[in-house]
């Protein structure tokens, strides 16, 4: 093993949090269970680096084991990426159901690419629900790939969707697009206005499925806040419960009973004009720009959370609530 070699598969072990080591490295599949069991656990995350590597060394690894070890951590902390999310389509009247063959798409994508790049490395790993891994490390006509700032792209066999998390997406959209167009037998693709770090939400708008993927809430129960000041006017009491109620009852109407698909934010950018009579920017031709962010942590949990507790009416505004049907994160509101 050249020392280029070692040094690349010290970083990908370095990334590895020493209690996540051995189950990344039993996924990886590469070592054997004695080799494993070799390992001390409880010396310095260095040591214990270049004891991996020497058994890789001994096992005289080469570079596409070691890429297969960098899609094993990136498949297991997914959430650690920022990922888009494609769309393909079929021309009209081409309902081709022809059965996947999986090695025909890896050798058709490989081509696909190293027809354009003399150098790029492409790697790929089987996983479940029909999700095929991709790991492309690039390089150019005069250059090696550079293994440090690889794309990874995940696309489930025979359906519209590919999901892409790369830092230099602009730069090589063209080229991975025409790849995965090729590949997977449609005739054109499109990036969709939709991103997150929560791989599993994103696969559950684009199909339809957040219903079903996640654990689903028990609508049965009845509203849990029924205690109110027994000094109160009884007119009001009866009146917020009214009140309360209609709100839970929209909001499940809205939002439904499931858990929602896990988004860190929504982007609206608005364009729009003053068409009142008079004024400076009456007469302005400039539209006026603004960009709102709404963000956090689960950003439609949060959104479902705001007329229960009294922060916002309810119904919400359709365009906050109609993320997840849309399939969208990213708005473009303009005047009609």
């Amino acid at each position: 093993m050249d020392e280029t070699l070692a040094e690349f598969l010290r970083r990908i072990l370095w990334k590895i949090p020493i209690i996540e080591m051995m189950p990344v490295l039993k996924a990886w599949d590469y070592l054997s269970e004695n080799q494993l069991q070799s390992l001390n656990l409880r010396q310095r995350k260095e040591l214990l680096i270049q004891d991996v590597v020497l058994l890789c060394e001994k096992e005289q690894a080469n570079l596409e084991d070691a890429t297969l070890l960098d899609l094993t951590y990136t498949q297991l902390h997914q959430h650690q990426k920022v990922w888009d999310v494609f769309q393909m389509t079929r021309l009209p009247g081409d309902d081709s159901d022809d059965l996947f063959d999986v090695e025909q798409f890896k050798q058709s994508f490989k081509r696909i690419l190293r027809r354009a790049l003399k150098n790029v490395t492409v790697s790929f790993k089987d996983a479940e629900e029909n999700a095929l891994w991709i790991r492309i490390a690039w390089g150019s006509q005069y250059k090696q790939p550079n293994q440090y700032n690889p794309t990874f792209v995940v696309y489930h066999a025979q359906t519209r969707y590919a999901f892409v998390s790369s830092s230099r997406l602009k730069s090589i959209s063209s080229l991975l697009g025409q790849a995965l167009v090729v590949a997977s037998k449609h005739h054109q693709i499109v990036k969709m206005d939709l991103r997150s770090r929560y791989l599993a939400s994103l696969k559950a708008i684009v199909f339809k499925q957040y219903n079903q993927i996640f654990e689903t809430h028990d609508s049965s129960s009845p509203l849990q806040e029924r205690s109110l000041n027994i000094n109160m006017d009884p007119r009001i009491t009866h009146e917020n419960i009214v009140e309360k109620e209609r709100v839970q009852r929209v909001t499940q109407e809205t939002f439904g009973d499931y858990p929602q698909p896990r988004l860190e934010f929504a982007q609206y950018k608005l364009e729009t004009k003053f068409k009142s009579g008079g004024g400076i920017l009456a007469d302005k031709e400039e539209p006026l720009r603004c960009l709102v962010k709404f963000s956090s942590p689960n950003l439609l949990e949060a959104l479902r959370s705001l007329a229960p507790a009294g922060i916002a009416d309810a119904p919400l505004s359709p365009l906050l609530t109609c993320i997840p049907s849309k399939g969208m994160n990213y708005f473009k509101i303009r005047d009609k």
